[in-house]
């Protein structure tokens, strides 16, 4: 008589031996593995998240993708979860966001990526000094403030409105964007300009190198680190000192100094703990970024190309954040390319 009982518990056991073998072969790897970047619009973030990428996946097995959008919507993405990494928050141009979500333990803020950044409104030096080599004269020698710029606002005539001066202020859907229309109201200048809002990064910086390669006069915000400031010798205006109050009034000074920081999400300590410790002794300084973002455009390079190069030029830097086997293994990677 067959023993069908005895042959149920010989096929379950046989099965189970099956998935706990398939889950070794399979190994650590998971869907949950993957890290989730805010991919925003401008080069050094993308830049920064696949250096970090490149090292994670070579040292630790994860995988990564780079998400697209602009700053709220991505930080917010960050303190709910669906992201796991923001590797630029400017946090001054959304302080309450970011006190708000560390204040919630939504977020963790691992330290700054690079301390010595800053932002403001440039014009090119030549209209200011000229450029004998180029044979440019100064067009406008007493431009020293914002202020100054309703005396010289016919230098800067805006296409469309040839009645007034055009401004070219920070990006659609940057959370710095509303900041600069209050300055720009702060500082008087709506009688004598329009500020005109740029789509991309490379919108805005294309009118910058268009105006520059011909001599001609431009104004805008700009903000390092920066490929453009890299190559081109821009002046930033002078605004008043800030001031707690009067940023708060009306932004009618220069911007805080710019805290750009590291900050994810408050579970990803427990999803990577080793990106994690990667993160929080990841440092950069304005000067590498000019770097690597002159090389990128100068060479016309991608993201992803121009963090190999980072990492291939840059390995006093990098090795400092991880231990000395996994950047053995980040080498071997590098070699191979």
């Amino acid at each position: 008589m067959i023993d069908f009982m005895k042959i149920r518990k010989t096929v379950a056991v046989c099965l189970m031996s099956a998935f706990v073998g398939l889950a070794c072969l399979a190994g650590p790897a998971s869907a949950q593995d993957k890290i989730v970047f805010t991919d925003l619009s401008w080069d050094s973030v993308m830049v920064h998240n696949r250096v970090v990428g490149f090292i994670i996946k070579h040292a630790y097995g994860y995988d990564s993708e780079y998400l697209p959008g602009g700053t709220t919507i991505m930080f917010q993405a960050v303190a709910s979860g669906d992201v796991d990494v923001d590797m630029e928050v400017w946090v001054d141009n959304m302080q309450r966001a970011v006190k708000r979500a560390v204040a919630r333990k939504r977020v963790i803020d691992l330290g700054s990526n690079f301390a010595d950044s800053w932002q403001g409104w440039l014009v090119p030096t030549y209209l200011i000094k000229g450029d004998p080599e180029r044979g440019i004269k100064p067009v406008a020698p007493d431009l020293r403030t914002v202020q100054d710029l309703k005396k010289y606002w016919k230098l800067f005539k805006d296409p469309e409105d040839p009645t007034k001066g055009r401004l070219y202020g920070s990006i659609a859907g940057w959370s710095v964007t509303p900041d600069n229309e209050r300055k720009f109201a702060a500082y008087g200048l709506e009688d004598t300009f329009n500020m005109f809002i740029p789509g991309s990064d490379a919108a805005l910086s294309g009118t910058m190198t268009r105006a520059y390669r011909k001599g001609k006069a431009w104004v805008g915000y700009y903000w390092a680190p920066t490929w453009a400031l890299g190559m081109y010798n821009m002046t930033r205006l002078e605004e008043p000192a800030y001031s707690d109050e009067q940023w708060e009034k009306d932004r009618g000074c220069s911007a805080p100094v710019p805290r750009v920081h590291i900050i994810v999400n408050k579970r990803l300590p427990e999803k990577a703990p080793e990106l994690v410790a990667l993160l929080k002794k990841y440092e950069t300084t304005t000067a590498m970024n000019n770097e690597f973002l002159a090389h990128m455009s100068a060479e016309k390079c991608s993201a992803d190309e121009t963090a190999i190069w980072f990492l291939k030029k840059h390995p006093e830097v990098w090795k400092t954040w991880v231990s000395e086997a996994d950047a053995v293994k980040v080498m071997d990677a590098l070699a191979a390319i």
